[in-house]
């Protein structure tokens, strides 16, 4: 079973581009803010205040948009356990027909918050991330 983590999205007037939809500088902010809200509410607090997260990487697929009153589902969920410092998330934005329009994977690296310095992401951090296969 997959773990996801869901929150929804609608645009404001400033996230219209002018081809009348979102603009993908949006849905990457998107994809940040889905990482930042699943860190926050499934973290441990005491990694929370210990660690921070960096991007190091986005790979993203645009299959569709929505317009100004349209709304997404953001859906996150991390599929592998970390590599060293590297620890890679799934986004998905399904549209209200059910269809996911937008899909990316996204690297993150974590550092030590008081050092600023990049190190490995332990398991116990990981673990209530992880997807569990059944």
């Amino acid at each position: 079973m997959i773990k996801k983590f869901t929150l929804p999205f609608s645009p404001t007037p400033a996230d219209i581009d002018e081809l009348g939809h979102v603009n993908n500088a949006v849905w990457v902010r998107w994809i940040q803010d889905m990482a930042t809200a699943h860190w926050t509410a499934v973290a441990n607090p005491a990694h929370i205040t210990a660690y921070i997260w960096m991007v190091t990487r986005h790979e993203i697929d645009y299959r569709g948009n929505i317009a100004l009153g349209e709304e997404v589902i953001g859906q996150t969920w991390i599929e592998k356990p970390p590599r060293g410092a590297r620890f890679d998330r799934r986004v998905d934005f399904v549209n209200m027909d059910g269809k996911v329009i937008i899909s990316a994977n996204s690297s993150w690296a974590m550092l030590n918050r008081e050092t600023g310095r990049l190190m490995r992401v332990p398991m116990d951090v990981a673990a209530p991330f992880l997807s569990i296969s059944s």
